[in-house]
């Protein structure tokens, strides 16, 4: 990673020398010397990384060369970021006396000199590292799919094989467990469609069988008889199109016997794309690229391909998504995504590799619980499962020796011999990533194993971590999620949890390429991570630290001053003697997460931490923030989330490049109360200064009321807006305001009492509006609702509205959830029409005290997943418009009448006919004395058996 390291440290200096033109004397001249020799260096840093990752290479020098590159690289950000803060700290706020202004500047020319020696240093480290570099003879390597000639991945320079990937080709039909529902939609694709040529590609993470699969049907005997000639090539990731030609035709002719044409080998690139092309034109071909990297692949292999009309087909496999879609642009293509092994066959999978040789295959029933255990941690990967079956089938079958085995797992991946081939082929993802997004996985690495990672809050911490590289055209956090997806469709992440509107809300990597990942940290000192059974004392001067054991003693004992994050997940221990030293010693900290922590108190000179990007206090006892906060001026994200601070302090709008200020707590420990539920915070005026916010919420405008709205007309970069107590008189100044947001996707509005009246009735409204909450009494929808072409969610509480407001909403084009509650509609009967709400997939229908009748067409809401009834005191019959929705998946009832619940019960209910397709209906009731205290009676409508939980 020397190359990301240097490639990150010349952006740094670049946008360093662009901003700062008023540099000290002679600093200009060195940074810019300093630039130079890294860009003299970064062109053969591909290379030299290459080999210093290669574990069969054991030039020890090249790894040191490397590794004295990336810390010359973390010298020269460690030495920018001590140089702003000098800057920062030279007039110091406050200091008006002379003897104030005599010390800063003592203090001031004492840091110069030292930044100066430190800067000069760096320039003679960086020529010798260059000097030294040529003895390795580094050589320029070129991007997979050039014309240049490579070598094979196949083969190592001494004759040994290294490629792990080749196993999966000649694996017997026998051998192969799992793969029964896959292999049949494979072969209808190749059989069955149309004479079109078509491409069928399987998609998946490494280790996952991508290759097993497609070489088990490309094998297949139904298969190979429909074909006049077959081709399977190993693509992988260093490739000529040269070479995958060449080797086609020898697979052609050798198959079909034909005779090998001349001077094949010497025909320039346009002569034998056409020879292919002419082989091909009158024949059924079917050809198998294995594990394809390169995006634009299609662009580079078509023309030799013709579309002839006879079925031809084109098998592909590879881990990236985005490999697959670019064959659209001139192919019919199938993409099968391929899952993990189900856990029985997961089993089954296991045994066969493992007690084969045993009497039945069968496990002994003596090893058979840590089997188990040690299936469970291959998480369903099917390589995991043959790679650690085949290092257990060679130990001896005692308990004692499996339980090593399980015990030590992390530690065999690393040493054993077994498993190379596992580590190899997870790694090969990694080492496949451009620079960018090779900081951006290891950051999974930092969070503890089987943590589902909340999609916004790793992206916020990529940004304030400089991995995400600007753009005038798109938000950092556009970039970051275009990051995010990226690496999804490399089939690195997986997706844990999706939004109502296809939106990851969190992810996850699989436990074994994190052990890969957390390696890589490692070797790279990229973070170190303090669990349970690790040494508490970080000895590497790492960039990162990651604590998830009880962090007291970890902190007491470690400097912070050299991190750059620091990453907390055990609530043990208290930290507020960490939280004072890290404010006096850390110089250098950008990010600080510790979410749901036990911490309760912030130290008064947090204002410190002058490089701050990104703090995360969510779910701590956190009261209050002190005045210091101000003096943050890199700050983009505070998170106060679930926190007791209620009252933010003026210096906040101090915080120019703040984006996220995420400020609420909500209280479940009570009975509900749609006003009580969340609260926000208080906010004095000087808002209009904080002109670089994309979210905020919740404002309660209690101080500021109409000024403080009126001052947020300046905020346009907004994108979220969350205001509370917002009163009568404050409906005009609103209005105003939401005119200039332009960029707003999500606006909430909570009135301050249930009678308040807010008159919503804007002129215009935000035009890219994607979520609406108004909690107000309206008493007329305003007009502008059902022209919100983008809207995908909207929730109506105490509107109290005259007219049903189903007949305004039906027709808007991309909502997806609706919910009315708390006596949104003073009306008795909701009336949903046919045709409307085409899109819709969540109905939610709570509190509402008049509603005694649900009519729903026929031809309504039929794209409807998700419905919610809760008490609704007068509503007695399930509506009978719910039979049609065949893609209901569930039905939430909570508190309904007693006669309601029992119309569908399964044995004695009359109306059970009318949700018998439904797969699950919830039937709750309350029982007190907090919010979420339920009972919960099931009906699986299927089977018409019910069960109480």
């Amino acid at each position: 990673m020397a190359e990301t390291a240097v490639l990150f440290a010349l952006g740094e200096l670049f946008q360093f020398l662009k901003k700062e033109t008023n540099l000290l004397r002679g600093v200009h001249t060195d940074f810019t010397d300093i630039k130079d020799e890294l860009e003299s260096i970064q062109i053969f840093l591909k290379d030299a990384d290459r080999k210093a990752a290669d574990e069969a290479d054991t030039n020890d020098g090249i790894r040191t060369w490397v590794k004295h590159m990336r810390e010359a690289s973390f010298r020269i950000e460690d030495v920018i970021d001590e140089y702003l803060r000098l800057i920062h700290r030279a007039n110091p706020p406050g200091c008006g006396s002379l003897v104030c202004k005599i010390v800063s500047l003592i203090k001031t020319l004492i840091s110069q000199h030292q930044i100066a020696s430190e800067i000069q240093d760096i320039k003679l480290s960086i020529r010798g590292i260059k000097d030294r570099s040529e003895r390795y003879n580094f050589q320029i390597l070129h991007e997979p799919g050039s014309s240049s000639v490579s070598s094979s991945t196949g083969e190592a320079e001494n004759g040994r094989w290294r490629d792990p990937r080749l196993s999966a080709l000649f694996i017997e039909e026998t051998e192969v467990v799992g793969f029964e529902g896959p292999r049949e939609e494979l072969y209808g694709w190749l059989l069955e469609s149309p004479a079109e040529r078509t491409v069928i590609s399987v998609v998946g993470m490494g280790g996952i069988g991508k290759t097993t699969l497609a070489k088990l049907v490309f094998d297949s005997q139904k298969v190979t008889t429909q074909f006049d000639c077959r081709a399977c090539i190993a693509v992988s990731q260093t490739y000529t199109v040269r070479g995958l030609l060449i080797n086609m035709m020898e697979q052609f002719c050798r198959e079909t016997e034909d005779p090998l044409p001349q001077m094949l080998h010497k025909m320039d690139d346009k002569s034998l794309i056409i020879e292919v092309r002419q082989y091909l034109q009158h024949k059924r071909y079917l050809i198998f690229f294995d594990d394809v990297w390169q995006e634009d692949f299609s662009d580079q292999v078509e023309f030799a391909m013709p579309n002839n009309n006879k079925g031809s087909r084109i098998i592909i496999t590879t881990r990236m998504m985005l490999v697959a879609e670019f064959f659209k642009k001139s192919f019919i293509v199938h993409v099968h995504k391929l899952q993990l092994l189900p856990p029985n066959k997961v089993w089954e999978l296991f045994c066969k590799k493992v007690f084969r040789f045993e009497p039945g295959g069968h496990c002994p029933l003596e090893l058979e619980a840590v089997s188990k255990e040690i299936v469970k941690k291959c998480k369903q990967l099917p390589l995991a499962i043959v790679a650690i079956g085949g290092l257990l089938s060679t130990k001896s079958k005692t308990m004692v020796e499996w339980q090593k085995v399980s015990q030590n797992l992390s530690l065999e991946l690393e040493r054993n011999a077994h498993l190379t081939s596992l580590t190899k082929i997870l790694s090969l993802s990694y080492d496949g990533l451009p620079y960018y997004l090779k900081p951006c996985i290891l950051y999974f690495g930092i969070y503890p194993e089987d943590y589902s990672i909340n999609h916004k809050r790793l992206t916020r911490q990529w940004i304030a971590e400089g991995f995400v590289k600007y753009d005038e055209r798109q938000t950092p956090e556009q970039v970051a999620d275009e990051y995010l997806s990226e690496l999804i469709h490399r089939s690195l992440v997986q997706v844990s949890n999706v939004g109502f509107e296809g939106k990851v809300q969190t992810c996850q990597v699989h436990d074994l390429l994190r052990e890969v990942i957390i390696r890589k940290m490692k070797d790279l000192t990229f973070c170190h991570c303090v669990h349970e059974n690790s040494e508490s004392i970080v000895v590497v001067k790492t960039r990162r630290l990651s604590i998830t054991t009880s962090p007291s003693n970890v902190l007491k004992s470690t400097d912070n001053s050299h991190f750059r994050a620091i990453h907390v997940f055990e609530k043990g221990g208290s930290l507020e003697h960490f939280m004072g030293k890290l404010c006096s010693q850390s110089k250098i900290l950008k990010v600080l997460d510790i979410q749901g922590t036990s911490l309760n108190h912030i130290p008064k000179n947090l204002g410190n931490l002058f490089h701050l990007r990104y703090i995360n206090l969510r779910n701590t006892k956190v009261e209050a923030l002190p005045k210091s906060v101000g003096e943050l001026q890199n700050l983009e994200t505070l998170d106060l989330r679930e926190t007791l601070v209620h009252e933010l302090p003026i210096e906040i709008n101090k915080l120019t490049r703040l984006r996220h200020l995420l400020a609420f707590h909500r209280n479940y420990e009570d009975k509900y109360s749609i006003l009580g539920f969340t609260t926000g915070v208080l906010m004095e005026k000087g808002i209009k200064n904080l002109t670089s916010l994309q979210n905020i919420c919740y404002v309660e405008l209690d101080h500021g009321g109409v000024d403080l709205i009126e001052e947020m007309k300046i905020l346009r970069q907004l994108r979220k807006l969350g205001l509370r107590h917002v009163r009568r008189e404050h409906s005009h100044a609103l209005s105003a305001a939401l005119v200039e947001m332009q960029h707003l996707e999500s606006l909430n509005i909570t009135a301050i009492a249930e009678d308040e009246i807010i008159d919503l009735n804007f002129v215009s409204s935000p035009p890219k509006l994607q979520r609406l909450h108004l909690k107000a009494r309206l008493e007329r929808l305003p007009d502008w609702i059902p022209k919100l072409e983008f809207l995908v969610k909207i929730r109506l509480g105490l509107s109290k509205l005259k007219d049903d407001p189903m007949q305004s909403l039906k027709n808007l084009p991309n909502l997806l959830k609706l919910s009315l509650w708390d006596n949104a509609y003073d009306g008795e009967v909701l009336h949903f029409q046919s045709g409307g709400f085409k899109k819709l997939m969540t109905l939610n229908l709570s509190r509402l005290s008049k509603v005694n009748s649900i009519v729903i067409d026929h031809g309504c809401l039929l794209s409807l997943e998700h419905l919610r009834l809760e008490i609704i005191p007068q509503l007695k019959e399930v509506p009978s418009g719910i039979k049609p929705m065949h893609n209901l998946k569930d039905i939430y009832i909570t508190d309904m009448p007693a006669e309601f619940a029992k119309s569908i019960d399964p044995d004695e209910g009359q109306y059970y006919w009318i949700i018998k397709h439904v797969p699950i209906v919830f039937i709750r009731h309350w029982i007190g004395p907090n919010l979420l205290d339920y009972e919960i009676h099931t009906i699986h409508s299927y089977s018409g058996e019910s069960q109480n939980i």
